[in-house]
This record gives structure tokens, C-alpha cells and sequence, in this order.
């Protein structure tokens, strides 16, 4: 499966933003999608993940109650939703696929798109 990450951009804190994966390929169902981020000197930080029938979804505790991650299998598209953002939100974000349900783990996730680059303004 090939990914595509968009719609990242420039905003002010507290506003909101939405990202969304595309996939090719006819088997995207069966993936787990996760989506990573990657600040500045920072290590690669897990942000959210989503079961490969939407049924089971894992939020990191810095962004649960800001961020959802919908699911529509019939477009092969996953969106972040992400409210209220804060200047650490900061970061170049990365989707990804696995076909394992470990959500917070970046090496089960075979597949990665190139990353949308989010800049939250204070």
C-alpha cells in the first residue's frame, strides 16, 4: 500500500487543522493506520492510531480530547482531526500502515507516507 499524507499547514494555537491519509491499492482495509509525528531534534512520537475496520482507535495522552481519527474504507482515506492545537503540536506528521495491532509501535508499521508539515503560531 502506498500513503499520502496532506493538508498540514500554518495556524494559530487553538485553531484547528485536518490531515488526511490517502492509500492506493485495493487492500486498505486490512491495514491498521497510525499516525506519527516528528518535531525538531525530537524522536518520532506516536499521535494516533485506527483498527483496520475503524472498530478499536488508540490516542496518545497529549493530543486525547483534541484529536480524532475518522475512517472511511470505502475512499481508502484516513483524516486527523486535530482541535485546539497547541504550539507543540508542532511537527512534521507521518501516516502509516501496519497489519499488526500494535498502535504506539513505529516498527510494526511497514508502510509510510512522506509526512505534511503542521506549524502551530502561539
Amino acid at each position: 500500500v502506498q500513503l499520502q499524507a496532506s493538508g498540514g499547514g500554518l495556524v494559530q494555537a487553538g485553531a484547528s487543522l485536518r490531515l488526511a491519509c490517502a492509500a492506493s491499492g485495493r487492500t486498505f482495509s486490512k491495514y491498521v493506520i497510525g499516525w506519527f509525528r516528528q518535531s525538531p531534534g525530537k524522536e518520532r512520537e506516536f499521535v494516533a492510531a485506527i483498527s483496520s475496520r475503524g472498530g478499536t482507535i488508540h490516542y496518545a495522552d497529549s493530543v486525547k480530547g483534541r484529536f480524532t481519527i475518522p475512517r472511511d474504507n470505502a475512499k481508502s482515506t484516513v483524516t486527523l482531526h486535530m482541535d485546539s492545537l497547541k504550539p507543540e503540536d508542532t511537527a512534521v506528521y507521518y501516516c502509516a500502515a501496519a497489519l499488526s495491532w500494535i498502535p504506539s509501535r513505529a516498527e510494526v508499521y511497514g508502510y509510510w507516507g512522506q509526512g505534511t508539515l503542521v506549524t502551530v503560531s502561539s
